[in-house]
């Protein structure tokens, strides 16, 4: 089994460890950085914009956004519109995929298996919806997934709702699909106790990770 090194950042502007993906991905690159990395975070209020973008996906300005305290941020990573806040778990992963399989497809559904996985141990029945990329439960949207790769190491990743404020995605059309219904573990559980929850889901998705891609852990310093 390969090693990972697993980073809980706790809460994090959005630049700041956007920044942080980018250097570690120049390091794992060149070399400097000898294992895979897995950021897991959650972010103040913040849109980002990625590649595939449409005008429609963003009915309310950027200037207005930010007028309301919502950042937003071009980013290169596939994908349309999609928004990160508070009770959602973010995580980058920073892989070399010469070490498992230089093929975008496998690693799009893996990361798919891995929240597929990870809710499974909750009893929420999650899965895919064809012909989009994300998870699913019952025909709601509870996690999204946008990637980039670069000399086939990572950028960017998956988004897991699990106590966001929901109300927050009406300021967007997520991942640019008209009438999406938007959940999270907490609004599939009727949970409310948002810290013990996110805690567990934070700990079932480095699990189910590394079941997946086949990774020893090496426990991070959360100061990456």
């Amino acid at each position: 089994m390969s090693p990972l090194r697993i980073e809980d950042l706790g809460c994090r502007p959005y630049a700041e460890v956007l920044e942080l993906q980018r250097e570690l991905r120049r390091r794992r690159i060149e070399g400097e950085l000898d294992e895979d990395v897995l950021l897991l975070v959650e972010h103040p209020p913040v849109i980002t914009l990625g590649r595939g973008t449409r005008t429609s996906s963003l009915p309310i300005s950027p200037a207005e956004l930010r007028r309301h305290g919502v950042e937003v941020f071009e980013v290169e990573r596939g994908g349309d519109v999609t928004f990160h806040g508070p009770g959602q778990l973010v995580g980058y992963p920073i892989l070399d995929l010469r070490g498992h399989r230089q093929d975008l497809h496998w690693y799009l559904r893996s990361l798919e298996d891995v929240l597929i996985g990870a809710l499974g141990h909750f009893r929420i029945e999650a899965d895919r919806n064809p012909g989009l990329t994300g998870v699913w439960t019952a025909g709601r949207k509870i996690a999204s997934i946008g990637i980039h790769v670069k000399q086939w190491v990572t950028l960017h990743g998956f988004a897991l709702n699990v106590t966001t404020d929901l109300d927050r995605f009406d300021l967007i059309v997520p991942c640019g699909i008209r009438q999406v219904v938007m959940t999270s573990v907490a609004a599939e559980l009727l949970r409310a106790d948002s810290e013990g929850l996110m805690a567990e889901v934070r700990e079932r998705v480095a699990g189910s990770f590394c079941d997946v891609f086949g990774y020893s852990v090496i426990a991070g310093s959360g100061t990456a």
